[in-house]
C-alpha cells in the first residue's frame, strides 16, 4: 500500500477513536430557569433576552448547544471557550461575587459590549441571531452602565 493512503487510513482511524472520547456538557440548571443575574437584578425583559441570545451559552451555567457539539475535536473547541468564558465572567454566579467584583465586572461589560468584543465575532459568526444591533448595544450599555452606579 503507497505511503499516501496508510496516512489517509491511520487519520480516519483516530478521527474515528477522538469521536469516542466524551466532553463533559455545561447543563447545570434547566434551560428555563432564571440566572443569579436575573433573579438579583429583575432586568427588564429585552436585556434578559439579549442576554439569553448573545451572553449565557459561554457565561452561564447552562449552553444550549449546537448539533456540531458532538463532532470532535469541535466539542474540545466549544468547551475550552465556554470554560474561559465562565471563568470572565459567570451570570449564574453573580450574586456570589464582592460588590467590587460586581462593579468591575458591570463596567467591563459595559466596555467590551462598546468596543464590539463581545459576543465574539466568531461566535456570531456561526450563532447570527447572537449579533447585537446597535440599538441592541445601546439598551445593554445603558442598563450595565446604571448597574455599576448602584457600587459607587
Amino acid at each position: 500500500m503507497k505511503l499516501k493512503y496508510k496516512i489517509i487510513f491511520v487519520l480516519l482511524i483516530i478521527g474515528v477513536g477522538i469521536q469516542f472520547i466524551p466532553t463533559p456538557i455545561n447543563q447545570d440548571r434547566k434551560e428555563n430557569t432564571p440566572t443569579a443575574f436575573v433573579k438579583l437584578y429583575s432586568p427588564p425583559l429585552k436585556v434578559q433576552n439579549l442576554l439569553k441570545n448573545s451572553c449565557n451559552d459561554c457565561h452561564s451555567n447552562y449552553t444550549a448547544y449546537p448539533w456540531y457539539n458532538k463532532l470532535q475535536p469541535m466539542s474540545w473547541f466549544l468547551e475550552r471557550h465556554i470554560k474561559e468564558g465562565k471563568s470572565e465572567l459567570n451570570f449564574d454566579e453573580f450574586d456570589t461575587y464582592s460588590n467590587r467584583k460586581k462593579r468591575n465586572k458591570l463596567t467591563s461589560i459595559k466596555g467590551q459590549i462598546e468596543e464590539n468584543e463581545m459576543p465574539l465575532s466568531s461566535y456570531t459568526f456561526i450563532h447570527r441571531e447572537s449579533k447585537l444591533s446597535d440599538k441592541e448595544k445601546e439598551i445593554l450599555i445603558f442598563y450595565f452602565d446604571s448597574l455599576s452606579a448602584l457600587y459607587y
